[in-house]
């Protein structure tokens, strides 16, 4: 395989786009001996003429045009690769931690913290992923966690309740909590005990062996109760955060406390990047007292 420098490739394409060294010099900012160079050398790698030279032109030869193509996708995929993974200004730009639950009821909102600030950029990774990502830094971490938890690192956003779900063909079945045992029971990882939870504040028990699905998401549980295939309990503000975008959801329950709170974990953050956020973390208290 060849082993070509990247820069030749850049000054084929220019001088052939542009017809002249002396065009291509002037948008490289190279002199037109060093464009003529780099040519020269190119050629001289790939054992072919890429350019026919006359007095006051040059043209490519037709083994130029069958190459040049290929070179220009590849700067172009170079480009738009580089740009989207290192283009944005990291001084300016934050990355934000939570659930898929919470970003996704956070979506809806950022329309009004982008106009507000313009120059900040986000960069959302979920928790599902926290052990692969722990090698970048996280700026702002949101965490579900209980409320008795006595960290001094952790700043309470706010209370959360759960409430049970169900489709609305389901639901038009649902009188009374009780009839919610009658449907199967969707069972979310990590949420152990909330169905028991539930059930057991109306004096109830909940039949743990009729659990047949299970998922590891509430973003997915809404999903699948949408689509008919059983009752979800889940954190209330993502159950009406579903329903807002037409879902095919409704809250068949009273709402009860979770016991549990989201919280904003406090972090050291570089210099460069304090004051952005910092001002996001004001918005995001913002819009947890809104929807408290």
């Amino acid at each position: 395989m060849l082993n070509l420098n990247l820069n030749w490739l850049r000054t084929f394409e220019a001088v052939a786009r542009l017809s002249g060294f002396t065009a291509a010099s002037q948008e490289l900012g190279l002199s037109q001996t060093a464009v003529s160079l780099q040519i020269k050398a190119l050629e001289t790698k790939l054992g072919h003429d890429l350019f026919i030279r006359r007095a006051k032109s040059i043209k490519l030869t037709e083994i130029g045009k069958a190459y040049l193509p290929s070179v220009r996708n590849t700067l172009e995929t170079l480009t738009i690769s580089t740009n989207g993974l290192f283009g944005p200004d990291l001084k300016s730009t934050i990355v934000v931690r939570a659930s898929m639950a919470l970003i996704i009821w956070l979506a809806p909102k950022l329309g009004e913290f982008k106009m507000l600030h313009p120059q900040i950029g986000l960069k959302f990774v979920t928790t599902i992923w926290q052990e692969s990502i722990d090698t970048q830094n996280v700026d702002v971490d949101i965490i579900l966690a209980p409320n008795s938890n006595t960290i001094a690192n952790l700043e309470k956003l706010s209370e959360e309740f759960i409430v049970p779900i169900c489709s609305s063909e389901i639901a038009e079945n649902i009188n009374s909590i009780a009839d919610l045992e009658m449907v199967t029971p969707i069972h979310i990882l990590g949420f152990d005990d909330h169905w028991t939870r539930y059930m057991a504040e109306f004096g109830l028990q909940h039949e743990v062996k009729l659990t047949r699905l299970m998922v590891d998401t509430s973003v997915a549980a809404c999903e699948l109760v949408a689509n008919n295939l059983g009752r979800a309990i889940v954190i209330e503000r993502f159950a009406i955060s579903a329903m807002s975008t037409g879902q095919n959801i409704n809250i068949t329950g009273d709402r009860i406390p979770l016991k549990q709170s989201h919280y904003l974990v406090k972090k050291d953050v570089t210099k460069e990047r304090k004051s952005t956020v910092l001002i996001f973390n004001e918005w995001l208290r913002t819009q947890f007292l809104k929807q408290g």
